[in-house]
């Protein structure tokens, strides 16, 4: 898990870094540290989240093992299983 905040000293720098994660495909998912809710990175919901609850995950299990449930918005189909109780 990275946290937006540990990206950069500024937001150009911070989105550099996140590009360079993304493109060596260090990051796939993103996930609000309050609410402990993670999504794709295009979700609508997720781009509205504040910057200091941002953190991002490697792939759909690390975000799992740090305790974080899917998105109902863009994620619906792991959301049900996660409500139902199967993840």
């Amino acid at each position: 898990m990275v946290r937006h905040s540990q990206l950069g000293d500024t937001l150009m720098a911070m989105s550099r870094r996140l590009k360079e994660l993304i493109n060596q495909r260090q990051v796939s998912l993103g996930g609000n540290s309050k609410l402990k809710i993670y999504g794709t990175l295009s979700c609508s919901s997720g781009k509205r989240m504040k910057t200091e609850n941002r953190v991002f995950f490697r792939n759909e299990k690390e975000a799992i093992v740090a305790g974080y449930r899917p998105c109902g918005h863009c994620m619906k189909a792991q959301y049900k299983e996660w409500k139902n109780g199967f993840i």
